[in-house]
């Protein structure tokens, strides 16, 4: 399983999700099943929800507490996500959280144009 963290700024396009998932991926040796996942305060973000649905890949929102202990596993803070959301980073914990168990970073967070990606694996 191979788990995308996202986040975003408030009405990011779809397309500025959708290049940077291309770039995270782009960085990602192995092939298997792949999945979004983001915080639930996200749950509303269009450009999110039409990324996932352009891309074929299920999207799941999870909610601050399961991202916040992910907290040892993030490599990258986000003084942004902790004043918003109390958590150490959405991207990084949102794919640490989706791989599940025993999951690693294989992407560190990146950024660009409003959109943060991580990309985690077991």
């Amino acid at each position: 399983m191979i788990a995308i963290g996202i986040g975003c700024r408030r009405f990011t396009p779809a397309a500025a999700i959708e290049a940077l998932i291309h770039r995270a991926m782009g960085q990602v040796g192995a092939a298997g099943a792949a999945a979004l996942f983001s915080i639930e305060d996200k749950a509303d973000e269009l450009g999110l929800i039409e990324a996932a649905d352009h891309l074929g890949l299920p999207l799941t929102f999870l909610g601050r507490d399961v991202l916040r202990a992910q907290a040892d596993g993030v490599t990258t803070r986000s003084a942004r996500a902790e004043a918003a959301f109390g958590v150490p980073c959405v991207a990084e914990a949102a794919a640490l959280a989706g791989a599940g168990a025993n999951a690693s970073l294989v992407v560190a967070r990146i950024a660009a144009d409003g959109v943060t990606c991580a990309v985690a694996t077991v």
